[in-house]
């Protein structure tokens, strides 16, 4: 069933996003960021919209061979409908580059923390929680 959910995602999203291989999929299939490339919205930024969609992104910048890389692996246990919600989250969002990218490069939105500075918390984590 992954592997089936991995071939139905990846035909969903093919005319809106970059497919670097034309092959049947195993459990997993890597994007390379959106059709037509806007050069303005990366990877990080579909993302990170992807968090005002309610989902946990995917994991982005990898495999490093693949530019834009966003690695999608649904699990053998989603049905037809959380599919078809994931891919039409990804799909707007595509649309949403074309129309107002900012709306990308802005995201998330609806989320307690906005968009962090990556470099600085990568190299400053906060591993402790105050509550």
């Amino acid at each position: 069933m992954a592997v089936l959910n991995a071939n139905y995602l990846g035909h969903r999203l093919k005319d809106h996003y970059n497919l670097p291989e034309d092959t049947i999929f195993k459990h997993e299939f890597v994007l390379a960021g959106l059709k037509g490339s806007l050069s303005e919205v990366t990877t990080l930024d579909v993302a990170k919209r992807l968090l005002d969609f309610g989902y946990h992104p995917p994991t982005v910048y990898f495999p490093l061979i693949v530019r834009e890389a966003l690695m999608v692996e649904p699990t053998e246990s989603e049905s037809k409908e959380t599919l078809d919600e994931f891919a039409d989250a990804l799909i707007k969002i595509a649309e949403e580059a074309k129309v107002n990218p900012e709306i990308l490069k802005e995201a998330p939105h609806d989320t307690p923390v906005r968009r962090v500075n990556e470099t600085q918390a990568a190299r400053n984590p906060v591993l402790k929680y105050e509550g």
